[in-house]
């Protein structure tokens, strides 16, 4: 095991996975740029040091400070977090070549896995059904074309993409082009890379996604669903598990599925298998993220698996100590996240207390919110025996937390968990937007 640990990260994450470190015994290094300097992690960590200006291509995707930081420091190992350089091939291939060990999938993996579009062939070919879709495309005359042969409404997607980033929804023909560049610069902006693809657009539809944990000796775990349907613009605003569209049945048979696919093509590590429900009950896969989800929290909260501490021990060549068969997916837990809608700083927070009641926040008095990275402070979980005792315990537990001096979304989460299309479990995709 690890003696010390970098985490290349900031914010909750950062936080979640000192705490982790913490309980495991291993030391933690915590990086952060000039804006974090007070930030809560640099506080919790044993070391921190300062390796650049705010700008996140300064500092938290500087890939040469952080590598030379966890030399000086002695660490053994980086954890990337999400975000930033949790999906970067050519950063864990760094990582390699200086005897350091990269929390996540082998770099060998990330390169194959990281082209959304050559995913979906490999996944396909494992026996999963996919979305019609194309290929990385060449330029946007291909788009055009591919558009056509598809057929329209089609979606137009990063092939390195994440976080609902370089995504557009394309209607027509007349919609493709300012789409395109539109794309194509957040992508490059975002993830280095402005490389797209195209696939079809299924609606209606509920989005559920499945918690993986793969060791290398050859254990796969599915640690059930999550259903990310509340979303604006892409970005997920509330997930629950198990999916209340899902039923027992079809739950057996698609993590089934995709147990034996994760199995087939040798991945390894903490993975999130993302498919598209349609209202005939098609799982479609649309993509594998190959590192720790934001939401994997609500899913720990469901199982008691420590999924942060899991990346840890299988990094280290610990194999998985459970089965399937004892993956327990028997209550409910539902996570709110709660998100800044402006700049600020802390005055006050009260975070709201009791039984399977979890704030997963980096906020502490005097934290100040800049405009330099995302607008997530923390997320609310809860769990209960039931959906209806769990929806109870939720609108308390938002009731109750209380942030003063930045504002936030909480009044937004407040009308969505009261939502009778959300209390009735029927809602998918369009809950945002009503179409």
């Amino acid at each position: 095991m690890f003696s010390k640990i970098l985490i290349a990260n900031r914010g909750e994450i950062a936080v979640r996975i000192i705490r982790a470190c913490r309980e495991m015994g291993i030391s933690t290094v915590a990086v952060y740029s000039e804006a974090d300097r007070n930030a809560m992690h640099t506080s919790l960590a044993d070391e921190s040091v300062c390796i650049g200006g705010p700008q996140a291509s300064d500092s938290y995707l500087n890939e040469n400070q952080i590598i030379s930081t966890a030399l000086l420091t002695g660490a053994q190992a980086i954890h990337p977090g999400y975000g930033f350089l949790s999906e970067n091939a050519h950063f864990a291939y760094s990582c390699r070549r200086n005897g350091i060990v990269f929390i996540g999938p082998e770099p060998e993996s990330m390169e194959k896995f990281s082209d959304k579009a050559v995913l979906k062939s490999i996944f396909a070919g494992a026996g999963l059904k996919v979305i019609p879709g194309t290929p990385a495309l060449s330029s946007l005359e291909e788009a055009a074309e591919q558009a056509e042969i598809i057929g329209y409404p089609v979606m137009l997607k990063a092939c390195a993409g994440g976080g609902g980033r370089g995504i557009r929804l394309i209607s027509s023909a007349s919609g493709l082009k300012d789409a395109w560049h539109q794309a194509s610069s957040e992508a490059v902006s975002s993830f280095g890379d402005g490389s797209l693809y195209i696939e079809k657009y299924i609606h209606p539809a509920r989005h559920v996604e499945l918690q993986i944990l793969a060791d290398e000796h050859g254990n796969v775990v599915c640690l059930g669903d999550r259903d990310c349907s509340i979303q604006r613009r892409n970005q997920k605003l509330l997930e629950e598990t198990p999916s209340p569209g899902v039923d027992r049945e079809a739950r057996a048979a698609i993590i089934e599925a995709a147990v034996a696919a994760v199995k087939r093509v040798g991945y390894v590590g903490a993975g999130t298998l993302e498919f598209l429900l349609d209202r005939k009950g098609n799982f479609w896969f649309m993509e594998m993220n190959i590192r720790l989800q934001v939401e994997h929290c609500v899913t720990e909260m469901l199982t008691g698996i420590d999924i942060v501490k899991w990346q840890i021990r299988i990094a280290a060549g610990i194999p998985l100590n459970f089965t399937q068969s004892e993956v327990r997916m028997d209550s409910c837990a539902i996570e709110c996240r709660i998100n800044a809608r402006g700049c600020g700083e802390l005055e006050m927070i009260h975070v709201p207390g009791g039984p399977q009641v979890r704030f997963d926040t980096c906020l502490m008095a005097g934290t100040h919110i800049t405009p330099y990275y995302d607008s997530l402070l923390g997320k609310l979980i809860v769990s209960s025996r039931t959906r209806e005792e769990t929806l109870r315990k939720l609108r308390a537990a938002l009731c109750e937390l209380y942030i003063q001096g930045i504002p936030t979304n909480l009044e937004e989460q407040l009308n969505i968990v009261g939502d009778e299309r959300f209390v009735s479990g029927s809602y998918d995709l369009t809950f945002m937007t009503g179409r």
